[in-house]
């Protein structure tokens, strides 16, 4: 099994990240979640295997979370993934995950956890 990386290539940590999966050697399938988004079922599955809920994998700081007032929203998990799947940019990069286990790789250090 590949590992996923969902990855924006625009950001330093998604590099580093691809980086230190390929100096250990990992096959790894880049998922560019900008260019084709994601499916609820999907982000419900890397939530799942974050053990992490939507509002604790959210760039509350991002330009989009903002002017669309999503902390009024951030405890209802469904309608954050909907938020999501609509502001991917908001979504915390570089996701790795490595069949039932998985991390967000900042530091981009912490993919050596589940490798």
């Amino acid at each position: 099994m590949k590992v996923k990386i969902y990855h924006n290539p625009r950001w330093g940590k998604s590099k580093n990240s691809v980086r230190i999966l390929e100096e250990n050697n990992v096959q790894y399938e880049i998922i560019e979640y900008l260019k084709v988004p994601l499916a609820k079922n999907e982000l419900e599955g890397i939530f799942q295997v974050l053990e992490l809920r939507p509002k604790d994998v959210v760039r509350k700081s991002e330009k989009e979370f903002l002017e669309n007032n999503l902390n009024e929203i951030l405890e209802n998990d469904s309608q954050m993934i909907d938020a999501i799947i609509k502001y991917p940019k908001i979504l915390e990069r570089p996701i790795i995950i490595n069949g039932g286990d998985g991390v967000i790789g900042r530091p981009p250090e912490k993919i050596l956890d589940i490798i």
